[in-house]
């Protein structure tokens, strides 16, 4: 199947790659013009609200309350078409996608938006043995790890001695930090309320123990000293283990090496240590910058080709300081609505114009009552509860969906006032085929083939 735009005077067509932050913005700006129609590509029917899943993997939240339909969220826009499809390879020349699935789209516009991956750093046994949290499945499969891990550790508590409770998050940025904010208040949560004890008896839920490992040498390290040591201080206090300027030098079944030496028992580990663009930039037969991501010029065309754009977290987007922006929700969804703009005024043949990005602040998260937010562009500096309902209220805004900003507003509500979720289901049982002697006997298979080889060798 072929879709094509190749006839004189007649509708432009803009092909988009991407349905997050970044597409669904620039789809939705620029099909308000009647005479552009838009076709929009991504492998899942929503976008996701990415700040978000490490919620949804302490089950603080639902996957509906961060997953919204994007035929639904274009309906008001009859001009958008949205297709199901992963791209696999793109013709930059001719604007032409192809999908995994045979099909093809051609238009006159190609926006590539194709989001970003977990970055391994080719770290040793990462890639198969820790959980991502860059995606909705991701978050998904780590609340059932969890679960899971839990449910064992109930049933036999001896696994405990094998890292059964032990979680091990990688990365001290936003996402790690937040994640091990959640998680330390959701173990603090079951180890005082009584309702906890009911569901789980005699569960020694104390020897729960969270690391926080990261190679660099402060916590969020984007954001100022002064809110890098309250956040410390504030995991700190909830007995999350902050180990930096540490690496993760190997990944195994039942455990993770630091760069220090120190070897951890655990069977979850969370990989929050950085990201690169999605593997479609490694088909584009273009050089790629940091990251694997596109270099873009200011009004966010690719270089040397005409009617390509990049953005979001697929492109590195230069600032007024001449430095990369962040990864950021924020920069994806300006700069989606900015694109649009310049296609507009391609359409009109009119001149594009250097993306300018609106810095409105940072903000993270470290559990209840207790965040951090630099806002502005001079980044003016709040901590504690003023901080934690503006971080609450700014994500609230930004859900795509009216149902899912007072559904979410339920959910925090509930959980602010002590409520402790006892009733999640573990709806992946495969989770719970968990070899705990797997680790144990690698290793001593690898000790035994280092023996017989000395052995050979005298």
């Amino acid at each position: 199947m072929t879709e094509s735009a190749a006839q004189p005077n007649r509708t432009k067509h803009v092909v988009i790659v991407g349905g997050g932050f970044a597409g669904l913005h620039c789809a939705r700006k620029v099909a308000a013009n009647p005479d552009v129609r838009v076709t929009l590509l991504d492998k899942h029917n929503y976008q996701q609200f990415q700040p978000l899943l490490y919620q949804v993997a302490s089950a603080l939240l639902s996957s509906s309350n961060i997953a919204f339909n994007l035929r639904a969220s274009l309906l008001r826009h009859p001009n958008v078409d949205v297709k199901l499809g992963e791209v696999v390879s793109v013709d930059l020349n001719s604007h032409t996608v192809h999908t995994a699935q045979g099909q093809q789209y051609q238009g006159d516009f190609l926006v590539l938006a194709a989001g970003a991956q977990a970055n391994f750093f080719d770290t040793p046994g990462a890639v198969q043995h820790t959980f991502p949290l860059y995606s909705l499945h991701d978050a998904e499969s780590l609340r059932s790890r969890i679960l899971a891990v839990v449910e064992s550790a109930d049933a036999d508590h001896s696994l405990i001695d094998k890292g059964a409770l032990n979680f091990v998050i990688v990365g001290a940025g936003p996402t790690g930090a937040e994640m091990a904010g959640a998680f330390a208040d959701m173990m603090e949560a079951r180890k005082r309320r009584k309702l906890a004890r009911q569901a789980f008896k005699d569960f020694p839920m104390e020897r729960a123990q969270i690391f926080l490992v990261d190679a660099g040498h402060a916590v969020l390290g984007a954001f100022s000293p002064p809110a890098q040591q309250y956040a410390a201080r504030m995991l700190t206090q909830r007995g999350v283990q902050i180990r930096l300027g540490t690496r993760v030098t190997e990944v195994g079944s039942g455990h993770v090496t630091l760069s220090d030496g120190t070897r951890i028992p655990t069977h979850t580990v969370i990989w929050a240590g950085g990201l690169k663009a999605a593997s479609l930039s490694g088909s584009l037969g273009i050089q790629t910058g940091h990251g694997g991501r596109i270099d873009v010029q200011p009004d966010l065309s690719v270089p040397g080709l005409t009617g390509v754009y990049a953005l979001g977290d697929f492109a590195n987007i230069t600032g007024e300081d001449g430095q990369h922006l962040p990864q950021l929700a924020s920069v994806a969804e300006q700069s989606g609505k900015w694109c649009a703009r310049n296609i507009l005024a391609d359409v009109a043949g009119k001149p594009r114009e250097p993306f300018r990005y609106l810095d409105k602040g940072i903000m993270a998260m470290i559990g209840r009552n207790a965040a951090v937010a630099e806002v502005g562009k001079h980044r003016h500096e709040l901590e504690g509860a003023i901080a934690f309902a503006a971080w609450l209220g700014v994500h609230a805004a930004l859900l795509t969906a009216m149902t899912a900003k007072i559904e979410a507003f339920m959910e925090w509500a509930w959980w602010y006032f002590g409520g402790v979720r006892d009733d999640i289901i573990l709806d992946r049982s495969e989770e719970l085929q968990i070899n705990w002697n797997e680790d144990t006997e690698a290793t001593a298979a690898t000790a035994s083939q280092e023996h017989a080889g000395q052995d050979g060798k005298s």
